[in-house]
């Protein structure tokens, strides 16, 4: 745990210690831990955090301390932050698209070897700010099809085809650099065989270049379980990728990486949030889509979550609200329902569950409001807490 860090038993000792009118985000350090372990057994391979997802000092730490040595970094400030705070880490720079600047400092200051690309443009701008490609090993994205379930399809944006990978893996060994191919099937896939028909292309854009490469990168997309996504175990996603793998009979010497973001820390990090107002059945609490909330608008994800009060019980039955957001942006609505008792007033606070990825990595400080408290919670995630299931109702007596 970083020094100075405080460090609450349960939410219901944060909430009568604190008070608070504030958001807080609540980091359980063990099961971010527990998560990172989970992986690394598993995974035939290296696994590389994607420090995009959550790039807070204290999940980092859980997750070096659970072995993560391996980090998918996608800006120079990411590089830096890893390197400069682990000196046994290896940082990879994943965006397909870089400037000139940032590849010469990553290459030159930090000692980056790994960098993606996926045109050709970006492959000779690669070669020219990395003394002509000496000990530069270029990872071609592919592009994949849409995995069914998958909630962000990333192939609209980055990723090659399979003809114009197999082109960029011989242009980039013809400049004298070493080569390795990756993909994404999308984030919070919920087909494991998505990654097994990935490597099927992997297989016949390396045959058909005629070039082992120096690394395979299935990249990442292994979703995390929410209130309303039951997705299937872990070990089916490996297997899957052990299958493909086999399929494609690698040499042994090939190195094979993932890159995991919301699999390893959505269910370590918890956001407790106040409610400031009650109307009807909509709540307004003081986070919301500029803030920690965002990627619900994006998606169909819901978290689970729970009321927590200082004095007094709450009533058995429950029902639906709408959560409205603090800023004065009228669009600032948290979309979906939330189930909690039918007595929620002001004053009370809510535990958002599962809210590790994407939230403060991608909060803003619109309208004043930006979410900035973390504490250390040794208990239990509210998901593994409740007997009837992620979507069910729970209640805390502070």
């Amino acid at each position: 745990m970083a020094k100075g860090d405080r460090v609450f038993t349960d939410i219901a000792s944060v909430v009568r210690e604190l008070k608070p009118s504030y958001p807080v985000y609540c980091v359980r350090p063990e099961v971010l831990v527990r998560n990172a372990r989970r992986f690394i057994k598993l995974f035939p391979g290296d696994v590389l955090y994607a420090v995009k997802c959550n790039p807070h000092t204290r999940v980092l730490e859980a997750l070096y301390e659970g072995g993560i040595r391996h980090f998918d970094t996608a800006s120079l400030p990411e590089i830096a932050q890893i390197c400069e705070a682990y000196e046994d880490a290896h940082s990879y720079f994943m965006h397909p698209v870089k400037t000139r600047a940032a590849i010469e400092m990553a290459y030159r200051v930090y000692g980056i070897r790994h960098y993606v690309v996926d045109h050709i443009d970006e492959l000779q701008k690669l070669y020219e700010e990395t003394e002509k490609g000496r000990n530069v090993i270029a990872v071609v994205r592919m592009t994949t099809p849409k995995a069914e379930g998958t909630l962000f399809h990333l192939a609209g944006k980055f990723g090659a085809s399979e003809a114009e990978s197999v082109a960029l893996l011989k242009k980039a060994k013809k400049l004298g650099m070493e080569v390795g191919i990756a993909f994404h099937v999308g984030s919070q896939c919920m087909d494991p065989g998505a990654y097994t028909s990935s490597l099927e292309m992997v297989g016949r854009v390396i045959a058909e270049a005629g070039i082992v490469p120096q690394c395979v990168d299935v990249g990442g997309g292994f979703p995390a379980r929410y209130a309303n996504m039951e997705p299937p175990p872990l070990e089916q996603y490996i297997d899957a990728v052990r299958e493909g793998l086999r399929r494609i009979k690698l040499p042994p010497t090939v190195e094979v990486f993932c890159e995991p973001g919301r699999a390893l820390v959505a269910t370590g990090v918890s956001l407790l949030v106040q409610v400031q107002l009650r109307k009807g059945d909509q709540l307004y609490i003081n986070d919301g889509i500029y803030g920690s909330l965002q990627e619900l608008t994006t998606s169909d994800m819901r978290p689970p979550a729970r009321l927590v009060r200082l004095e007094g019980g709450t009533a058995n039955e429950f029902q639906t609200y709408g959560m409205m957001g603090p800023t004065c942006d009228s669009v600032d609505v948290v979309p979906g329902a939330f189930h909690l008792p039918v007595d929620v007033k002001e004053g009370d606070w809510i535990e958002i569950d599962q809210i590790g990825a994407y939230s403060n990595a991608i909060a803003t400080r619109f309208n004043g409001f930006y979410p900035e408290t973390f504490v250390t919670v040794m208990d239990d995630p509210v998901a593994a807490q409740l007997s009837d299931g992620p979507g069910a109702p729970s209640v805390v007596a502070a």
